[in-house]
């Protein structure tokens, strides 16, 4: 329905050097992934874009979730030093400086998320991650109210968003899973007083009746509280 859309309205070769953009784009991405022998389940090319499934654990180090992340970006801008069409090179600013902006599941938003880790705890994170993609996504359907395609691509960033958000709890769960079934080699530690302050890159003491014990220790005994 789209590409018959495209055609009709006459901007098939435009399609075409959009989609040359962000399929490089994404090669910035997948090579990187790779380097870090990220399992790759599917790349999806859509109608507004590109994306890549992983298969990987939700406590990567965040050093690999910025680098795979950012060189999606890094891709594309040195592309522009090789091709001198201008309508290409206008093409690839706007669709660099709209993949940058932290909506989910732009990369702004992944590399935002990377750096809110650095500061806040695992759960809070994804949930500023979150909340900030709604609240810049209702800026932004204001705003291109009149571009059709801009329209549609913002749609399905909501309904993206949304299906993200539904998932907080199950995505928290996960996390901490992986923490009692993998052993993780983190060189920093922290003590917390609940599992809501898990850090990604921190293995962790947590209070547990009244002594500090291992993470392990403690998910062990409260597993049944937060296995979905």
């Amino acid at each position: 329905m789209f590409l018959m859309f495209v055609i009709i309205t006459g901007n098939f070769n435009n399609y075409i050097i959009f989609t040359s953009i962000i399929l490089f784009h994404e090669l910035g991405h997948i090579i990187t992934s790779l380097l870090f022998k990220w399992k790759i389940e599917k790349v999806l090319i859509l109608p507004f874009g590109c994306i890549t499934i992983y298969n990987v654990l939700l406590n990567v180090k965040l050093k690999e979730e910025f680098l795979v992340a950012i060189m999606g970006p890094v891709f594309q801008i040195g592309l522009s030093f090789f091709i001198k069409d201008e309508k290409f090179l206008y093409m690839s600013k706007a669709i660099l400086l709209f993949n940058l902006i932290p909506i989910y599941p732009l990369d702004g938003s992944k590399i935002l998320n990377t750096l809110l880790n650095k500061i806040f705890p695992y759960k809070k994170s994804h949930t500023i991650s979150t909340n900030l993609s709604f609240l810049l996504l209702i800026i932004f359907l204001i705003l291109v109210k009149n571009n059709l395609l801009l329209m549609l691509s913002s749609i399905f960033l909501l309904f993206k968003t949304i299906e993200e958000s539904k998932n907080h709890n199950f995505i928290f769960s996960k996390f901490l899973l992986e923490r009692l079934q993998y052993q993780f080699n983190f060189k920093k530690q922290k003590n917390i007083n609940d599992i809501k302050y898990f850090k990604k890159d921190y293995r962790h003491l947590i209070k547990y009746n009244n002594i500090y014990v291992t993470e392990k220790t403690y998910l062990k005994n409260i597993k049944k509280k937060f296995i979905p």
